[in-house]
Formats: structure tokens, sequence, C-alpha cells
């Protein structure tokens, strides 16, 4: 077998890096040796300090944002309008006379709406149910099944539809979403239902003009503006939804921003362009990423981890893993970690540290016109009026400026110009370390072979 040095040696003699050769060459002498050393060496060096900063171009800076306004062409879809009801004490009541007869203690109708319309606190519950002496009639477990007697059905929550002054059903269209808020009902929204249901078609453009869907809501309830992937939370910003009561008129002109991205931003990893497509999704609660679903999904890991269980009304979780009264009261004694989200860095503040990324297609709407205005109505309900003020004139661009070929030629260019090197020059080292010593061997066996026959 050749020796380790041997193999080296041949490789320099015969390599198409440049300068290599050099340094082996019988006829110059040692200075000129090492000066060829020193400058294959601080080529080398260059080459590896440039590739080095395309590699952290590559993965650091391949995304580019810009602003585009070619406004003529584009279809701005609607945002997912989301109805959650918020309150409703005949519907409890009701409830109530039912479980419990007519002559019931009330404060169990308390109980009954922290149960229903739970939002991370159970003050009554607790204090009624908990403790040694609980009140008579009181639920210790099973409280999605109380919680769904009493949340409104569509129908009876949902009325009188109409998307840019034509009317359509409205429950046909607006389909149940199970969030951590309970059942709510949405329209355009991908988290909503099975996906299989009807669709209403709410693309605007310059023939159709700006999108305007109004509506009647007959209960206490909170009504969403969020982009398609997006779903309500107990943290969504106050910007984004309208609380809606009884016998006032509610109008909402919003502006809204999308976000387009390259064909190739799909090829590159999540971590270079800090952001998830809602197809490319990792939670358990919803069936899209987004944002506000990831936080969702971190609330519930989160309570698991405190209290062993989860609220009840945390969507997609199986019934073995919901609180039971010991839970709630667990939830209630954290709700200060478990209902404020905060930074990495915020030490000072008790809240949930979410390492959630955006949606590669989140929008930005913003409210432009926001007013409302009594109704003189024996039945008590509202009326809502969600509209874009005006078809967008700009949208925002992700580029893809950096790509594998560009880091591939860069990569190239930069060996290219400093050692001379290509593909098959890196193909010789691997032959010269495997091949070609064993193709020595061979041709040795063979000369000798020949000798010994002569």
């Amino acid at each position: 077998m050749m020796r380790l040095r041997d193999v080296a040696k041949e490789y320099l003699e015969n390599s198409t890096l440049h300068g290599a050769r050099f340094i082996v060459d019988k006829e110059l002498t040692w200075m000129e040796k090492l000066f060829w050393a020193v400058c294959l060496v601080a080529s080398w060096f260059a080459s590896w300090k440039l590739i080095k900063v395309s590699l952290d171009a590559f993965e650091n800076n391949a995304i580019s944002f810009g602003v585009e306004s070619s406004y003529r062409d584009w279809e701005t879809n609607f945002p997912a309008i989301v109805v959650c009801e918020s309150k409703n004490m005949d519907r409890i009541q009701e409830v109530a006379e039912q479980l419990w007869g007519a002559d019931h203690d009330f404060t169990l109708e308390e109980v009954l709406s922290e149960i229903a319309f739970f939002r991370g606190e159970s003050y009554h519950t607790v204090h009624e149910c908990g403790g040694e002496e609980p009140s008579e009639n009181c639920f210790y477990s099973n409280f999605s099944y109380y919680a769904q007697l009493v949340r409104s059905s569509c129908e009876s929550t949902i009325k009188n539809c109409m998307w840019n002054n034509k009317p359509f059903q409205c429950c046909k269209f607006f389909h149940r979403m199970e969030t951590e808020l309970g059942l709510c009902y949405a329209i355009n929204s991908l988290q909503a239902g099975n996906n299989e249901g009807p669709k209403l078609n709410m693309w605007s453009n310059r023939y159709t003009g700006p999108g305007n869907l109004k509506l009647d809501i007959h209960t206490e309830a909170v009504v969403f503006i969020l982009g398609e992937e997006e779903v309500p939370t107990l943290v969504t910003p106050k910007t984004d939804y309208l609380i809606v009561s009884p016998y006032i008129s509610f109008v909402r002109h919003i502006a809204k921003h999308d976000i387009q991205n390259d064909e190739e931003i799909r090829d590159t990893k999540i971590s270079q362009r800090n952001c998830r497509f809602n197809d490319e999704n990792n939670l358990d609660v919803h069936r899209y990423y987004s944002y506000s679903a990831c936080t969702v999904q971190c609330r519930k890991d989160r309570q698991l981890e405190l209290c062993n269980c989860s609220s009840h009304l945390a969507p997609n979780t199986p019934s073995h893993q919901m609180c039971n009264m010991d839970g709630l009261e667990c939830l209630n004694r954290n709700y200060e970690d478990l209902s404020v989200i905060i930074a990495k860095w915020s030490k000072s503040r008790r809240g949930l540290v979410c390492d959630c990324l955006p949606s590669c297609t989140e929008v930005d709407i913003t409210t432009a016109v926001d007013s409302k205005d009594n109704i003189y109505s024996q039945i008590p309900y509202s009326k809502v009026e969600i509209a874009l003020v005006e078809l967008p004139t700009e949208r925002y661009k992700r580029n893809l400026v950096r790509g594998k070929l560009d880091l591939v030629v860069s990569i190239g260019g930069t060996t290219g110009l400093f050692v001379g090197a290509s593909l098959l020059s890196f193909v010789e080292i691997l032959y010269y370390a495997t091949i070609r010593p064993y193709g020595s061997m061979m041709a040795k066996k063979r000369q000798l072979r020949q000798q010994r026959q002569q």
C-alpha cells in the first residue's frame, strides 16, 4: 500500500489546484516552495472567509421585503369574520331550569356562565363548588358538555346576512369553529368546519368594488376580523374585534394589506424565511398553522405542564386531558401565568413565553372608520357592517434574493477565483485518497507477476 506521504505527494504533483504542484517540485528551492505554500494557504483562507460570508448571507439574509403598487390586477380576499357568543343570560337561565328546576340556587347560574364562556378565570366556580363545603347541585367534571348546552346555535345567533347588498343564507356559509373561547361561527376562514362545506365568493377587484358584509346578531357577541388562517384567542388585540350588544348598529370600514410570496420562497428553510405557510402545520389544536393558532397550542401545553390538564374549551382536546374541578382550580391559580404572552427577555413580568413564528401569508388589517348608533327595535339584536374602505393600492412582497443556485454560483466563483478549483478538483481529492492507491497497488502486483514469469 502507498504511504500517506506518497499519496499526498502524487496528488500535489498532479492536482489541478493552482500552485499546488510547485510545493513538491524538485527543481525549486525551499524558499520558492515556501513562497507557493504561503500563497496557497492565503488563497484557501481568503476563499473560506468569502464562502463563510456567502453561507451566512444565505442562512440569515436570503429574504427581502418590498412593496408592490400594481394594484389594478389584484384580487383581494375579504378577511375571515368570526362570531363568538360572549354572554347569554336568557339561555343560561333556561339551561339552569332544565338541569335543576325553577327553584334552584341562582349562584349556579354564574357558575354555568363561567363554564360556558370560560376565559381563564373561574372565581364563582371555585368559590361555590370548590373547597370543603360546595353548593348543592354543583358539577365537578364534563364541563364541555355543559358549555355546549349553553352556547347558541348559528341559526339563533346570526341572521339577515348580505354580501355586497345581496342576501345569502347565513348558516350555509358561517361554519362552526372550535376555539379556546368556545364554539364560534366563521365565514371565509380556513380553520372553520371541515373545509368541505359551501364557501361564499368574497373576492374583490376593480370590477366588483370593495367588499361589504352585513349581518344581524341576536346575542351578545364578539366579532373578530382576522386573516383566513388566524383564529380568535384570549389575547387577540382589541383592534381586531368588535364587542357587540343589542340595540346598537356597528359599522367598521377596514384597510387590508396582503403579503405575496415568491414561488421559490417555499423551497427555503423555515429558519431562513422566519415564517411558516399554513400547511406547514406542527400543531394539534387547529388544522392550519398561524401565529394565533400557535399561541393557543402554547397555552394548552403550558396548562398541561402546570395542571396536568387543559381547558375544556381548548380545541381538538381529548376528554381525558380536559380539567375537572381540581384542574379548574389550578388554572384559576395560574391565571396570570397563562393569560398574557410575554417576550423571552421580559423576565420581570408573569406570563407565557411562546416561540411562535408568524404566518407567511398573514395580512395587515387596520381600522379606517369605526362608528356605532342606536337601533330602535322591540327585538334585542345588533346590526354589524364590515367593509373594505377601498381596494388596496399596495401589498407586501416577500422576495428570494439568495437561493440555492445563488449559493452554488457564489461558492463556485470564489473557489475558482482564489484557488482555481472546480467540482472535479474536489473529486480529485477523493480519487487520490481512495481509488488511486488501490490502482497503484494492483499495478505493482501485475508488474511483479510479469517479472516472475520472465
